[in-house]
Parts: C-alpha cells; sequence; structure tokens
C-alpha cells in the first residue's frame, strides 16, 4: 500500500508541478508575438508552407557520380557506378531577395547500384550575373536510406550549388568523407516547368 500511495503522490505532485508551469511556457511563446516579429520556427514554418503552396513544379534528373579519385583506390573506382539513374521532382519559388527554395524527393541508383531515395529541402543564395543566368549556392536538409545502412532513415545536410540558364539548372552537391568513403561529387540536371 505505501508503494502505491508513493507512486500516487509522485504522480500527483508532477501533474500540479506541470499545471503550474503552463501559464509560463504559453507566456514565453507568446513573446515573440508581443516583439512584433515572428519567431524563428514560424519563419521556417511559413517559408516551408510558402515553397509548397508555390505552383513552380521542377524535374530532377541525376546525372553523373564522381568519387574523388585521391581518396579511392582504381580498384574501387573501378566497381562503382557513376551513372545514378534515377528521377525526382519538387516545387520550388524565389522568394523576394530572389533566393531559391525548393522542396524535393529523388531516387536514383547509389555507387553500389541499389536504389537510393532522398527527400528534403534545399535553399540557395542566388547571384544574377546576366539576363537570363543564375549561380547559385546553398545548402539542402532532408533524410536518405541506403542499402549498406539496411535502408534506415539518415539525416543529411549537404552544401548544394547551380548553375541556371532559363528554366534549367546543373546542380550538384560535394558528400564528405574519408579515405574509401564519402568525397563524392553528386550531380543533376532541374528543369522547372
Amino acid at each position: 500500500m505505501s508503494a502505491y500511495r508513493t507512486h500516487s503522490c509522485s504522480f500527483c505532485l508532477s501533474c500540479c508541478v506541470a499545471l503550474l508551469m503552463v501559464p509560463a511556457v504559453h507566456a514565453r511563446a507568446e513573446v515573440p508575438e508581443l516583439s512584433g516579429e515572428p519567431s524563428l520556427w514560424q519563419r521556417a514554418a511559413d517559408g516551408l508552407k510558402s515553397t509548397w503552396q508555390s505552383d513552380r513544379a521542377e524535374l530532377y534528373v541525376p546525372l553523373y557520380t564522381w568519387h574523388n579519385r585521391s581518396k579511392y583506390s582504381a580498384e574501387k573506382i573501378a566497381g562503382y557506378n557513376e551513372n545514378p539513374w534515377g528521377l525526382g521532382g519538387g516545387k520550388s519559388r524565389y522568394d523576394t531577395d530572389g533566393n531559391w527554395h525548393a522542396l524535393y524527393a529523388m531516387a536514383f541508383m547509389d555507387s553500389h547500384n541499389r536504389l537510393e531515395p532522398i527527400a528534403g529541402y534545399a535553399y540557395q543564395k542566388i547571384w544574377r550575373p546576366a539576363e537570363n543566368w543564375r549561380i547559385g549556392a546553398g545548402v539542402t536538409a532532408g533524410v536518405t536510406a541506403r542499402s549498406d545502412y539496411r535502408y534506415l532513415p539518415l539525416p543529411v545536410v549537404l552544401p548544394i550549388a547551380s548553375l541556371e540558364y532559363k528554366r534549367v539548372a546543373l546542380q550538384g552537391t560535394y558528400i564528405p568523407g574519408g579515405n574509401g568513403n564519402g568525397n563524392v561529387l553528386f550531380s543533376w540536371l532541374r528543369w522547372r516547368f
């Protein structure tokens, strides 16, 4: 009986503490609204929503996977697939500063010639050196799954760069690593409808 009483008392105490904290948590959540500026999370959510609601659809076609020759033996490279057949799609938008945002999903054949899916969000700062030309550099964050990791979800954060002419862009990312792993340049074409 005393064990039950101790358990129920600690449960009641936990409930009381939680109830007392609700006004404090609620007040903290309202502070950014009082300052007139949305919180970082609210800005991120608004950006994702705007990108999702965009009417700009894109097609992604993987082009080439290059394994850094200084990090792999010739025998290893000979056994790797560098033609990442696949396809992907997404939605994108250019914000008021002219920077590119996208939500995407793509699947391609990895270095071991096995299917690798990836989905995520991408952002690039855009420069316009001439009419119809854009150069971009930024980051992508998402989730992938690989056969050599039993297709468990793996988070990824990678740099991306692009060279775009009108509606077609050559994009790429570099996957860092050590000797015999990573150090791969992955490129794809992006076509905006």
